[in-house]
């Protein structure tokens, strides 16, 4: 294992800020930063591929050494505790930190269950609300997450954080055109019978719970401020709603919280099927 040691904040301490902090360099690079035992763990568990471990070498319990050693890199580097409070992005600075390569965006290359269930996230703009779709779509089942449009980088160390872990478990693909998309799901009907798009809206449509989720499906969620796109609300088979309490003065859920509630329902009606 090859080891390089950083005293100051020379070039290479520079990349590893830029890491953190630039989206742009983020993907020059192709790398981003990752600190936290879950995320670091599900990354190996997942194989992600690890460039390089972060450390100060003289703080390093059990699991880090175990991780460091059982984990092939390119080039570990070792930091001064400043260095490492520095970059850190908790109040308690993390012991092991890794460089991790981005992985391709390619649709054809995630595996789908026998009756997929596919979760659409369109345009996301708040970092803690895709971390949390990605979470929930995990703890729920889902095969995969798809963003689509311009919106916040999934390589966000916030996204990864708020994600708690989940981030490396669960299939992200972005895709850049509705015009990749709506091919891809054209196939998905041709290899997947009763495959049906739901799109979800605020407005009084139907309720969800009265809608038949047990076939291969793709739930699209819209963005937090603008809702679900109008082009991809034609497109969709249907349209349902989270039915409210005619006493609230609330017209809408958070866009993680109402994807929560759809997709339990949909793991919900399937369970009983």
């Amino acid at each position: 294992m090859k080891e390089t040691k950083i005293f100051v904040k020379n070039s290479t301490f520079q990349k590893f800020e830029v890491l953190r902090t630039n989206r742009n360099k983020r993907y020059r690079y192709h790398e981003f930063l990752v600190e936290g035992v879950r995320s670091l763990n599900e990354a190996a568990k997942n194989r992600w591929k690890i460039k390089s471990f972060l450390y100060d070498k003289d703080r390093l319990s059990g699991w880090a050494e175990d991780m460091i050693k059982g984990v092939e890199t390119d080039i570990n580097y070792c930091l001064t505790p400043e260095l490492m409070k520095d970059l850190s992005g908790k109040e308690e600075t993390s012991e092991l930190m890794a460089i991790i390569e981005m992985r391709e965006d390619k649709l054809d290359q995630v595996p789908l269950s026998e009756n997929p269930f596919i979760v659409l996230f369109d345009r996301p703009s708040n970092k803690g609300n895709l971390g949390t779709m990605i979470r929930s779509c995990d703890a729920l089942g889902a095969d995969m997450l798809i963003i689509t449009g311009h919106g916040v980088d999934l390589y966000d160390t916030d996204v990864v954080v708020s994600a708690m872990g989940s981030f490396f478990n669960l299939p992200v693909v972005r895709i850049p055109d509705n015009k990749t998309l709506f091919a891809y799901i054209e196939e998905l009907k041709k290899r997947y019978p009763g495959f049906v798009t739901i799109g979800t809206t605020a407005h009084n449509e139907k309720p969800i719970y009265s809608a038949d989720l047990t076939a291969p499906l793709m739930l699209m969620m819209g963005n937090e401020t603008m809702g679900l796109n109008r082009e991809f609300k034609e497109y969709c088979d249907l349209l349902c709603t989270i039915p409210m309490s005619e006493k609230s003065y609330a017209t809408s859920f958070n866009v993680s919280c109402a994807a929560s509630i759809l997709m339990y329902e949909i793991t919900r009606q399937r369970a009983e099927k």
